[in-house]
């Protein structure tokens, strides 16, 4: 038996894959050139649903792949872009084992994210941080917004801090819920993430991610309080960085404070 063909108005938007369709073409082509196409030849794109940002991410000189879970989205994109066809990954990108596809190589990440799984996405990004270079993407407003802020906003947190130790953060613009089918009840925001030159911590990086975690737990208290399971030394509890409050700390005071944490470890050890 053949094949449904899916056409364009075929593919529904489903919600429990947090999908919202992108309409706008221009602002589809500024998240593909948001890319500086450097110190890689692969993109991966996450969700490409039917294909709009996928058509400009094409027209690049680097090779695209898209990976989607979506039956009905697979089969459009295989109907609609068949110099595509073998280079759709149809898996979960959340559990999927990049290595099968890209090895060792370099590549870069760009996509209209589902909302429901944005910050997972983030995560597994910096998971792969040795792998991603440059990273352009949709997300909520807000978590955008997240991401890229620093330290004294109301917004900054273990997302701001995990992510800008090891890439440049920037947001670049807002998009309204209009360009979207279905309309999402919020705003958008798009963002480019660019790796730092040297993304190795001058501390224990499991460490690092630990202290952080646990000191926006509790983000009104100090650090002396927040961090208290550590069961740090009362010397070094003394010191005045203890106290702050986490988001008065910039991501280099967290590597700092990691460190006089390490060393406090091995003092007791």
């Amino acid at each position: 038996m053949a094949k449904k063909q899916y056409n364009l108005h075929q593919v529904k938007a489903k919600k429990f894959l947090g999908q919202h369709f992108l309409e706008d073409e221009t602002i589809a082509e500024q998240i593909a050139d948001a890319l500086s196409l450097k110190g890689y030849n692969k993109v991966l794109e996450i969700g490409p649903g039917m294909g709009v940002l996928t058509k400009y991410l094409l027209k690049k000189p680097v090779t695209t792949y898209v990976i989607e879970i979506d039956t009905e989205s697979v089969e459009y994109l295989k109907n609609n872009y068949l110099n595509l066809a073998s280079r759709i990954i149809e898996k979960d990108f959340l559990k999927y084992d990049v290595s099968e596809v890209f090895g060792d190589n370099q590549f870069a990440i760009s996509g209209n994210f589902p909302y429901n799984i944005s910050t997972q996405i983030v995560f597994k990004t910096l998971e792969l941080k040795h792998q991603i270079p440059e990273f352009s993407g949709m997300f909520q407003k807000e978590v955008a917004q997240r991401i890229c802020s620093k330290e004294g906003s109301k917004v900054y947190g273990i997302l701001s801090v995990l992510t800008q130790a090891f890439y440049d953060a920037e947001y670049l613009f807002t998009v309204p819920p209009t360009v979207f089918n279905p309309p999402p009840k919020v705003e958008s925001g798009v963002l480019k993430l660019t790796r730092k030159d040297n993304f190795t911590l001058s501390c224990d990086e499991k460490l690092f991610f630990r202290v952080v975690k646990q000191a926006f737990m509790h983000r009104r208290k100090t650090l002396r309080n927040s961090l208290k399971t550590f069961e740090l030394s009362d010397s070094l509890k003394a010191n005045v960085i203890f106290d702050k409050r986490p988001e008065q700390l910039n991501v280099q005071a967290f590597i700092d404070l990691t460190t006089l944490i390490e060393n406090d470890e091995k003092e007791i050890d």
